[in-house]
């Protein structure tokens, strides 16, 4: 590796993207590649206070998606660019494609709607309209450079909570398999617009593992 390259997991909860960030550094390194394992919300200063407004249902949509950028610049500047620049590959457990999935589908989630999703969804909390689209989430980002590559772990949202629910009773505001549907829905419409290569993730980890091997690993000879 001459120059780094930067790695991201996305999909909705319980998809597996902690456990494949793991499995992925692992088997990098077996392989002598020096790497550098991340997440977000990130473990720095806004990443913490974002944590716990999570729990929070009474925390406006737009706050999250602030908070979020906030994290992401000080996580992309101070951690991920530090790395890159040092020749790591850095993988990152979840970036900007979750804010744009999460946010969104919050409007679907206050408005009550079943009908496609789209870019531009009124967002509703108690007496207030927030108008928030994937245009404003990306506004907000725009400090922060795209990944090399963007994976997503696509999985049906029945069997991503009971995974998740075998290992933790840590529940968050966006977690029900109504708001994961729409959730998942927006990841693949960005992967196939974005050409962001999609995993079935409703296998055995070992499968999706051999699969991320074979992605990376073509990228990487690609930029050898």
């Amino acid at each position: 590796m001459k120059n780094g390259f930067f790695i991201v997991m996305e999909g909705i909860d319980g998809c597996g993207t902690t456990t494949h960030t793991e499995l992925l550094g692992n088997y990098l390194k077996s392989q002598n590649e020096s790497v550098h394992l991340t997440l977000e919300p990130s473990d720095l200063g806004v990443g913490k206070l974002l944590r716990t407004y999570l729990k929070k249902k009474e925390i406006p949509s737009p706050t999250d998606a602030l908070l979020f950028a906030a994290d992401r610049v000080e996580h992309y500047f101070n951690e991920i660019l530090p790395k890159l620049e040092e020749n790591n590959i850095v993988i990152s457990d979840r970036y900007l494609e979750s804010s744009i999935a999460y946010q969104t589908a919050q409007g679907q989630e206050a408005t009550n709607s079943t009908d496609e999703i789209n870019e531009n969804t009124d967002i509703s909390h108690e007496n207030l309209t927030f108008n928030i689209t994937i245009d404003w989430v990306e506004t907000i980002n725009k400090f922060i450079p795209f990944p090399d590559l963007t994976v997503v772990l696509d999985i049906d949202p029945k069997v991503s909570l009971n995974r998740k629910y075998d290992k933790s009773q840590n529940i968050d505001k966006f977690e029900n398999i109504e708001f994961l549907e729409k959730v998942r829905m927006i990841y693949l419409k960005r992967a196939k617009k974005l050409n962001f290569d999609i995993v079935d993730a409703n296998r055995p980890k070992q499968d999706v593992h051999k699969d991320l091997i074979n992605i990376v690993n073509a990228r990487l000879k690609l930029q050898e």
